[in-house]
């Protein structure tokens, strides 16, 4: 991989970490803005599902879009939306203004998911694929625990709305990085062929480090007919349906440990830092998890290893309700668990890069992400009830583990095609 690659993919994890941020950063700044505005937790509430709605509408609608205009000038697009969102934020003075602020900023944020992971595939090698998708994903836990450790420190001596003044102004610091160092996709570019995709590919080839082709490759009339309505098409539906299926499913059992973590640690009786410690320890073993899965599926199938993690993370979340009130035990087995139920999240990204064709990608992926938004917001939700009805820590992790061990199920159904690298190979034709 040359030198732009390396660049491209790793930015791609700086995007994603932005994911991980921003849901982590507005549970740092809520007890702010509860205490100023006087809110109590059903309206607190609401606002913290506010981006998780507007994520899976950003991921739904922008992945289109990106699959349509292009992977570049959608991640601009958002990115844009995303800093306005954040900056406008500060300004708000109720929750109709916040709420609507955040759902602005969820949109930025699921439209630049979806076009990330096809970048992610798109600018690796072949060999490398599900390795490069792998760590673009392990941005989320990284996003969490190092702006989490900065934003702490921040509040300090400030008010909640530092937390997005910082976040306003990294996103803004990847405009121009996005610019500079992501050209347009060449898969994307050998598909579409829009107006000067042959320079911009030679272009993007000799920045790459590879020559330069003579013609773009020959395009079938059915293959210019393609469209992003292609995912419910006869083909693909069945991928569509399982994709999605798997991650709501598995989502609904990551969140879970993400957000009630702290409050079971807290109702054990051990104080406020000692359970954001637990969490910080899940998300470190959430980012290795993600690391080690994408290292053993260049040696081992994606769909196979994907569902072993996720049956592990049944067992886990399981063992985990099972307890007792011990810090270590706490911080390991939540490390643990973090570390099987984000390798899973990162195997499915990487199979949503190898189900899809490039001509839908993004949009295979924005919908399954999408639906999946739906199961990060009913998990916390899910949780809560079973508490309420009274079951018990155990009972209550045995059923929330269920969602990836159901996951698991539908990805044995789901048959992933060898992963073919279709762009290059057409361009090697046409250099010829």
């Amino acid at each position: 991989m040359g030198m732009l690659q390396i660049i491209a993919v790793a930015l791609t994890i700086g995007l994603t970490a932005l994911d991980g941020f921003d849901v982590l950063s507005i549970s740092f700044a809520s007890p702010g803005i509860a205490t100023e505005w006087g809110i109590d937790r059903a309206a607190l509430g609401v606002v913290l599902s506010a981006e998780l709605f507007g994520m899976a509408i950003g991921s739904i609608l922008l992945g289109g879009v990106a699959d349509r205009l292009g992977r570049r000038p959608t991640m601009l697009g958002c990115l844009a939306l995303m800093t306005v969102g954040m900056f406008m934020v500060t300004t708000v003075h109720g929750i109709s203004e916040l709420e609507i602020w955040r759902v602005v900023t969820g949109v930025g944020i699921g439209g630049l998911l979806a076009a990330g992971n096809a970048v992610a595939a798109e600018f690796s090698n072949q060999r490398r694929r599900n390795l490069c998708v792998a760590l673009m994903a392990i941005g989320y836990p990284l996003g969490a625990v190092v702006g989490g450790a900065i934003v702490a420190q921040l509040l300090h001596g400030h008010d909640w709305r530092i937390v997005f003044y910082l976040g306003g102004c990294t996103t803004a610091l990847f405009i121009p990085l996005v610019y500079w160092f992501i050209p347009e996709s060449v898969h994307w570019l050998a598909q579409k062929q829009p107006r000067g995709a042959l320079q911009r590919i030679n272009s993007t080839l000799r920045r790459m480090g590879h020559a330069a082709i003579q013609a773009l490759p020959a395009m079938a009339d059915q293959a210019r007919k393609r469209s992003v309505s292609d995912i419910f098409a006869p083909a693909l539906i069945g991928t569509t349906v399982l994709t999605a299926a798997a991650y709501f499913c598995h989502v609904m059992t990551f969140y879970y440990i993400l957000k009630w973590v702290p409050k079971i640690v807290a109702d054990m009786h051990f104080p406020a830092s000692a359970a954001a410690g637990v969490l910080v320890w899940t998300n470190v073993g959430g980012a290795l998890g993600g690391v080690v899965l994408g290292l053993l599926t260049m040696r081992l199938g994606l769909k196979p290893v994907t569902i072993a993690v996720m049956l592990l993370s049944t067992v886990m979340v399981i063992v985990f309700g099972r307890s007792g009130a011990d810090l270590r035990e706490l911080s390991l087995l939540c490390a643990c668990a973090g570390f099987c139920t984000n390798a899973a999240i990162v195997g499915l990204y990487a199979i949503f890069a190898q189900a899809y064709p490039t001509h839908v990608r993004a949009t295979g992926t924005g919908f399954a992400i999408g639906i999946g938004r739906g199961g990060a917001a009913l998990a916390p939700i899910a949780a809560g009830y079973l508490f309420k009805w009274g079951y018990g820590l155990p009972t209550v992790s045995l059923y929330m583990a269920f969602g990836s061990l159901f996951a698991a199920v539908f990805l044995a159904f789901l048959r992933l095609k060898p992963d073919q690298p279709v762009a290059m190979t057409l361009l090697r034709r046409a250099s010829n």
